[in-house]
């Protein structure tokens, strides 16, 4: 179990890393290529279209891995399971469709790119056949990973054949929709492997309750992400939003790693409760905690001090007012990565979805409200504000709830002693971005310097379990060899 659940997570790891770092590996050509308006203007229409994928999913991307996962075992179940939230992802895809079409057409904004509106709709109307809920409940993280590093590879590839010109920013946008075609009529064709589709012995009333919860959860804090480009499109205009954009790809693709591990923890979390492993259940929590704040502070200190040269070496010259947008929501890595343990990890598995959703509705009038107040007057740093803002609120309230549910508390005394111990690191940060020539050997050099600090500090000073554990392990590799 112990092996299976590291697999997992090395899988899940290389494929969040991979949905970032494809794009990270194209997004310093795009940029600099399209330019920072066109760059607006293609993710005002993503970030429109992301809003009504939301819909369309309606929370069965969770709520699916959590029943998959505890029927993955008897293919009586399993098949009435996925067919059922299945047919219910294909009705809310097409209620979604005809949502966006309204809008396409009664929205200037949106009539005035109808080319980019026209690959959206594809995307839009054919997510439902992506099921990537369904092997995430199998944990199945092998064959997903490999099919999207090869998908993502060939689409790396196109977009430097065909988008060389700024005009080409339509091309750019239907590269990304073909290749979600594709990973579609893939997994369709594996699925075979552990079922088939049947519109027969369906059950979509009994899950119609959960998904619509969380489905309604997940457009609730959309309204912090999501919404939030496409508000800040409508105030302020596609240069914000290339600039709010860029900034929060940066931090996403730094953010990948531990979504990496709490995606994989999601199945194996919901097991254990079904078997009643509570013990087994917190040790778990608390290593998630270990592992996120070892990762998320010193890389928030680095982020903080360097963030000039991360977005200059990214996006090159005209991006400068992405900085201080990723300064204000680097904390997040630190807000969100706990929020994912309190809630993916920890209240999904418990079935706490009415708490889950309570909390989200009050974060998701926060985040309206913040936008109206503040983003038009401050345009894309008002954004970031909101974000984290929100965020706050959610951890605060999910932690007090998982406190009353279970008993643990926030590790105030572990958040407290890891930031002591990493301070020295700002002061190395600031000196190396004097001394050190070039943003790529600056980021580096205290790259480099970072991750042995963290390692030593972590292992003869914090102790870390994860960290002392790994380290540990690797050692005897390595003495056996």
């Amino acid at each position: 179990m112990a092996t299976s659940l590291k697999i997992n997570v090395i899988y899940s790891s290389i494929l969040t890393t991979a949905n970032y770092i494809f794009p990270l590996l194209t997004y310093p050509y795009v940029s600099r290529v399209l330019g920072v308006t066109n760059i607006g203007t293609v993710n005002f229409i993503d970030g429109i279209i992301r809003y009504f994928l939301l819909f369309a999913m309606m929370g069965i991307n969770i709520v699916g891995i959590r029943e998959i996962a505890v029927c993955k075992n008897n293919p009586e179940k399993l098949r009435s399971t996925f067919n059922s939230l299945f047919v219910l992802n294909g009705i809310f895809t097409l209620l979604s469709l005809s949502v966006l079409i309204i809008c396409w057409f009664t929205l200037p904004q949106l009539k005035a790119q109808p080319e980019l509106m026209t690959y959206g709709a594809i995307w839009l109307s054919l997510s439902f056949l992506t099921i990537e809920w369904f092997y995430k409940g199998m944990e199945d993280f092998r064959y997903v990973t490999t099919r999207t590093v090869t998908v993502k590879t060939l689409y790396v590839i196109a977009v430097f054949i065909f988008v060389r010109h700024a005009c080409q920013y339509a091309t750019y946008f239907l590269l990304g929709v073909l290749m979600i075609v594709v990973n579609a009529v893939i997994n369709l064709i594996h699925v075979r492997k552990y079922t088939y589709i049947s519109f027969r012995n369906l059950e979509m009333k009994r899950h119609l309750k959960p998904v619509l919860r969380m489905g309604v959860y997940m457009m609730l804090s959309s309204l912090y992400t999501s919404f939030n480009v496409a508000f800040l499109g409508f105030s302020s205009g596609d240069t914000q939003v290339g600039y709010y954009t860029t900034s929060t790809k940066l931090f996403t693709i730094i953010l990948a790693l531990f979504s990496a591990f709490t995606g994989v923890m999601l199945p194996r979390m919901s097991a254990l409760i079904g078997e009643g492993k509570m013990d087994d259940f917190k040790n778990l929590i608390l290593k998630s905690t270990g592992i996120l704040f070892a990762f998320s502070i010193p890389v928030i200190m680095l982020v903080e001090i360097m963030a000039p040269q991360l977005v200059m070496l990214i996006s090159g010259p005209g991006y400068e007012g992405a900085i201080q947008p990723l300064r204000f929501i680097m904390p997040l890595m630190c807000i969100i990565g706990y929020e994912q343990i309190l809630i993916i990890q920890t209240m999904i598995p418990l079935k706490e979805d009415k708490m889950i959703l309570t909390n989200s509705f009050i974060a998701g009038i926060i985040a309206v409200s913040l936008n109206f107040l503040i983003v038009p007057h401050l345009q894309s740093v008002g954004s970031a504000i909101v974000w984290i803002s929100c965020e706050t609120f959610l951890l605060i309230a999910s932690a007090i709830c998982v406190y009353r549910i279970i008993g643990l508390g926030f590790p105030v005394k572990s958040l407290v002693k890891t930031i002591l111990v990493n301070l020295p690191l700002i002061v190395i940060f600031h000196y190396t971005a004097r001394f050190v020539e070039g943003y790529f050997f600056q980021l580096l050099t205290a790259g480099i310097i970072m991750a042995a600090y963290v390692m030593l500090t972590q292992y003869y000073i914090l102790r870390n379990k994860a960290v002392v554990s790994a380290i540990n392990g690797f050692a005897r590799k390595l003495l056996r060899k």
